[in-house]
């Protein structure tokens, strides 16, 4: 199964959702279609897959990168910058801020970017300001911040010149979370 997601991921990624059949899919694997119809229902379940071990993927990188942080506002820093740089890749851009709400469901997509990746950035956000929010505004926030990151990367996919936009939006990004730094958020 692995030589198949890693095919499906690579083509997916290279040629969008749209242009990747599963012949191509099948192909690239070196797998039948029998293999690929034994796990997947059709090539949306197998895209889903894909995206949901895309995000698993992000959010082991984002937990590593904050336990090695010196402190809570610095992993959160961390993870908003770590989450841009891998908006700088082409396949993570095609896959998850491209493809999935259009293929998936907006509702969908963004429930699966809530069970891996929305739920380090919200750990490392109540992690930063212990008690200051309750539940519910600390996962507004984190949702609203998310967001920006996301269109951030967007920005980042549609620039002809992605290194000086990661350097400003790295930098707003840190403005954005520099209320995570202070004592207190209300």
């Amino acid at each position: 199964m692995g030589l198949l997601l890693g095919a499906a991921e690579r083509l997916f990624g290279e040629r969008g959702y749209a242009s990747t059949s599963l012949d191509a899919v099948v192909a690239a694997a070196g797998v039948t279609k029998g293999a690929v119809y034994h796990h997947f229902r059709n090539k949306a379940a197998l895209f889903r897959e894909v995206f949901v071990r895309q995000q698993k993927r992000v959010a082991a990188e984002l937990e590593q990168a904050a336990a090695r942080a010196p402190d809570a506002g610095s992993a959160l820093r961390g993870a908003a910058r770590l989450f841009l740089e891998r908006c700088m890749d082409r396949r993570f851009q095609r896959i998850a801020l491209l493809d999935a709400g259009a293929v998936l469901g907006w509702a969908a997509a963004r429930e699966i970017e809530r069970e891996h990746t929305l739920r380090v950035l919200q750990a490392s956000m109540r992690e930063a300001a212990p008690g200051a929010l309750d539940p519910e505004t600390l996962a507004v926030r984190c949702q609203m911040i998310f967001a920006a990151l996301q269109e951030a990367g967007m920005l980042l996919a549609r620039s002809a010149e992605p290194e000086q936009v990661l350097v400003t939006v790295t930098r707003e990004a840190e403005r954005l979370l520099a209320p995570f730094d202070a004592p207190r958020l209300r």
